[in-house]
């Protein structure tokens, strides 16, 4: 008798292409393993106008009502983006049972026809506009460009290209609309996964836009006592890409930041150390602390945690709570 494993997902292309993704690995794992992709259309789908921190940030948008329905008992799995879920508070009774190996974690610049990334060096930003949502990427981009102006911009990946590409308003939580923008600001594996990887300008390196943490991850949460959804989740998880998502969520933990904190983390593995980086700014670019350190990869929350040690020791606990929603 099959194996009855109902992954609940956002509506959006981008989702559905990573959850096509799990059920395929799934049922190629274990052939008795029949999986019904279940659709949600989350508060981040219905509201692509607003900004998230009234919502309760990304976690609020896109994470809570599917959480809820597994918690619930009326999915057994759900797929999240891991930078999408929250890192300073636990879901009692539910744990990330699989994560699929990492794509590419950095981010890039998407332009309108008729500009060029020298164009923007140039100016310094002078007179563009550029969309992101993420405080964590306006931040960096102030840093790149210091005299750009950074626009408000949602919807999903292909959404925003065509919105760019058409040169169409952003419409603000508060009425009017800005724009229309002359570049975004997106992460490379959600353009490759809606098919839109050649629109990619410029790929930022590490060192000029730190990426979010878990950036790239796609997790799967499940409940923690179900131990055959446990068990058979753990026949597709990545390991290597699970211990990453445990250090740089650590790094979160320890500073207890928000949706409105402009935090990043990447680590990456060699042999059997583990290098993690991490940073805190402020929104518009001007703070700025790094920490780094190596160590045992197989201790990857022990490392995670004393990177966001160096980095409060280093003042990253009043930039975040400047950033606090008063």
């Amino acid at each position: 008798m099959a194996i009855r494993i109902r992954i609940g997902t956002r509506k959006s292309a981008m989702a559905l292409v990573q959850t096509e993704e799990i059920a395929r690995r799934l049922t190629a794992a274990a052939p008795d393993i029949d999986v019904e992709i279940v659709k949600f259309e989350t508060t981040g789908d219905r509201d692509q106008t607003s900004k998230l921190l009234p919502h309760g940030g990304k976690g609020g948008a896109f994470v809570a009502e599917i959480r809820k329905a597994v918690v619930s008992g009326e999915l057994q799995a759900a797929m999240h983006s891991l930078k999408d879920m929250p890192g300073n508070e636990d879901t009692p009774g539910l744990v990330i049972g699989a994560t699929l190996a990492r794509d590419p974690p950095g981010d890039v610049l998407v332009l309108r026809g008729g500009i060029s990334i020298d164009d923007l060096r140039r100016s310094r930003g002078k007179g563009f506009k550029i969309g992101t949502n993420a405080v964590r990427r306006a931040a960096y981009v102030r840093r790149l460009f210091p005299e750009v102006e950074v626009i408000h911009y949602r919807g999903a990946a292909d959404t925003r290209v065509r919105k760019l590409d058409n040169s169409e308003l952003q419409r603000l939580p508060e009425g009017g609309a800005v724009g229309p923008a002359d570049a975004l600001i997106m992460a490379r594996s959600g353009l490759e996964r809606v098919g839109l990887a050649a629109r990619i300008a410029h790929e930022f390196s590490v060192q000029e836009m730190l990426p979010a943490v878990g950036q790239g991850i796609v997790a799967v949460e499940c409940a923690a006592q179900d131990w055959q959804t446990r068990r058979i989740l753990s026949g597709i998880d990545d390991p290597v890409a699970h211990r990453s998502a445990a250090a740089e969520r650590e790094v979160l933990w320890v500073l207890n930041g928000h949706c409105n904190s402009p935090i990043a983390g990447f680590s990456t593995i060699q042999g059997a150390q583990m290098t993690l980086t991490a940073s805190v700014l402020d929104e518009a670019g001007d703070l700025f602390i790094e920490a780094s350190r190596t160590g045992p990869a197989d201790r990857p929350r022990e490392l995670g945690r004393a990177v966001g040690l160096d980095l409060l020791a280093k003042g990253a606990a009043d930039i975040i709570e400047r950033s606090r929603p008063k």
